[in-house]
């Protein structure tokens, strides 16, 4: 499910093109093997729909903020933090890469797709510069999120692929490969507990797996394979009736977060010269 100006630009889309969306510019693409798009604004996946099915994969709200508000769905990049966890506590929700401008460096065409390689316009971080790697085609999305130290101190970060799948009703959605997983459940204060049996979404959820297991999202529509690298937390949210400002109340339950990340749990240690991937793939399951 994606805004109407945005599924507009798509079907006025032959081949690649950059168009302005919201305030936003954003890379589109409508070929044979499907659609992607792209903004600019916090090198975000905003919608991908493979050859062959009906409906994107994911979901980005009807009533996106203005710039330089962040855009709620896709696939966000939340670094060089995650949530509210910035050194000082005083940086914005979910770090500086998501509403930044990022520059697209190349597009390439990859197994009958395309390749898109972008990095920020402008310095985000004293020691640490990220860049961005999303490829898809008929069969998967891959998004890379590479993080690599220039500095001189070692350096510790947390960061998230905070993916907005579309689906038909969150309380019809069973995600299944958490079964025996730890987790803290940010909604009781970061209380530990055991996943047990396959979680259901039956209202808010707001929790962080350890796990670096691959997870099927299974809506009774669509299943859909989760795979990751680089991530040891496995995020899974939806705020039920606590609605955030910018998501209207008739699409409260067409969307469902499950991320890839590495949070308090597993945050990253990096010294100076070394690089970290922090990657998800999403594809069919059959």
């Amino acid at each position: 499910m994606i805004p109407q100006s945005l599924r507009e630009l798509l079907d006025a889309t032959d081949g690649q093109r950059q168009a302005d969306w919201e305030g936003r510019r954003v890379w589109l693409a409508r070929e044979a093997w499907g659609e992607l798009a792209v903004s600019l604004q916090g090198a975000q996946v905003l919608h991908f729909r493979p050859d062959g099915d009906d409906a994107g994969w994911l979901w980005v709200t009807t009533t996106p903020q203005v710039m330089p508000g962040a855009i709620r769905g896709g696939i966000p990049l939340c670094w060089p933090w995650f949530a509210d966890e910035s050194p000082d506590g005083q940086g914005p929700m979910h770090g500086t890469a998501r509403k930044a401008e990022w520059r697209l460096d190349a597009v390439d065409e990859h197994e009958q797709g395309v390749e898109l390689h972008l990095s920020p316009e402008t310095r985000l971080h004293d020691q640490l510069v990220p860049r961005a790697v999303i490829q898809a085609n008929a069969q998967r999305l891959h998004v890379e999120l590479i993080t690599e130290h220039r500095g001189e101190t070692p350096v510790k970060y947390t960061g998230a692929l905070h993916t907005y799948f579309s689906v038909g009703d969150t309380h019809q959605c069973r995600i299944e490969g958490l079964a025996g997983s730890r987790y803290l459940d940010k909604l009781k204060g970061f209380a530990e507990d055991v996943q047990q049996g396959e979680p259901g979404i039956r209202g808010a959820i707001d929790r962080i797996y350890q796990s670096n297991r691959d997870v099927v999202l299974d809506d009774g529509q669509r299943r859909l394979r989760i795979a990751k690298q680089g991530s040891d937390s496995t995020v899974v949210w939806h705020p039920d009736t606590e609605l955030p400002s910018d998501t209207p109340a008739d699409v409260a339950r067409r969307f469902l977060c499950v991320e890839a990340a590495c949070t308090r749990v597993d945050p990253v240690w990096l010294v100076p010269g070394a690089q970290h991937l922090l990657a998800t793939t999403l594809s069919r399951e059959s």
